[in-house]
């Protein structure tokens, strides 16, 4: 007597699916990289500001680049629905709703920058600094929570990933404006990145180490502790008037902990999931090689000239925010 048995193999993971979920996770880098000096100079603005002159100054930082660095998270967004539609579906219809917070909050957040040079009356300025203010903490946190949730499902974990993001983004704002400023902002900036530092620095120590999950590769946990030390590290150099070496260090904290999250889902992005499983036909994965060989590297380098140009400090003179 003959039993047939049947099995449903996993299919392989092939060298495009890695190459493209390599490019996936440095995409969303950079997007927490550039984007979150933005969400903590935001957050700050308030706090940071004794007048409307140096409201122009804060926001005067970010106001050449802010929309660029969004792109970032539009090109890993197409990215993912392009080489894993199946990761890209579950992932936005499983946090719809705070995707939606997030998106809705880019949005309040541009309006108001876009909007606070050209506007005249006291109350109109100060709705667009409570716009720029709520869609930068919102998305902060949101990210973070959502990854957070993402990777062990708990309301612990949500609240302690959106902890994490928000610290950090603030942390990284102030010391980017204590690079980029010159006066009282630039004062003001390096004394509240030692607030934001204690606040950053322990929510790390508690979560960076748990990033790691079971099954996931053994430098994971190594990125998790670079991410620890880069982070401690900024907030020193800052104190000790490095501004340009601390905004390395906490860009540097950041990429480390995003690939320490990128590693850990490497296996599995989504829980049931496997990458193989999400990944696109080959021929679409070649089509998008050939693209992202030709768009990719021009994008970058038209940003990094865009930062080579507004390289200098902001000073107190600022007529008003524009965004190119």
């Amino acid at each position: 007597m003959t039993t047939l048995m049947t099995t449903s193999a996993t299919p392989p993971v092939t060298a495009l699916t890695t190459l493209w979920f390599i490019v996936i996770a440095f995409l969303w880098t950079g997007y927490f990289v550039l984007e979150g000096f933005d969400f903590g100079v935001g957050a700050l603005m308030p706090l940071l500001s004794r007048s409307d002159a140096d409201r122009r100054q804060v926001l005067g930082t970010i106001g050449p680049v802010w929309d660029g660095n969004e792109v970032w998270l539009i090109t890993a967004v197409g990215a993912m629905f392009a080489a894993f539609p199946a990761w890209y579906s579950r992932l936005l219809s499983g946090f719809y709703l705070p995707v939606f917070l997030v998106v809705a909050g880019l949005i309040v957040r541009g309006a108001g920058l876009e909007w606070r040079g050209k506007v005249s009356s006291r109350r109109e300025r100060a709705l667009c600094d409570a716009g720029i203010v709520t869609g930068s903490v919102l998305p902060a946190f949101l990210w973070g929570a959502i990854f957070g949730n993402l990777l062990y499902g708990t309301l612990l974990a949500t609240v302690l990933g959106g902890a994490l993001s928000l610290s950090v983004a603030v942390l990284h704002g102030a010391v980017f404006l204590a690079l980029k400023t010159a006066g009282p902002v630039r004062r003001r900036a390096r004394r509240a990145a030692v607030p934001a530092a204690a606040c950053a620095v322990p929510v790390a120590v508690v979560a960076l180490p748990a990033i790691p999950g079971g099954g996931a590769p053994a430098w994971t946990q190594g990125a998790a502790l670079a991410a620890m030390a880069a982070l401690a590290a900024g907030a020193a150099l800052v104190w000790r008037r490095r501004e340009g070496w601390a905004f390395t260090a906490t860009a540097t904290s950041i990429a480390a902990a995003t690939a320490a999250l990128f590693g850990t889902m490497w296996a599995a992005p989504l829980p049931g999931l496997t990458l193989a499983e999400a990944s696109s036909a080959p021929y679409t994965l070649k089509v998008l090689t050939w693209i992202g060989l030709i768009a990719l590297p021009g994008v970058i380098a038209y940003q990094a000239w865009t930062y080579w140009v507004f390289r200098k400090r902001v000073t107190g003179e600022v007529p008003a925010l524009q965004a190119h």
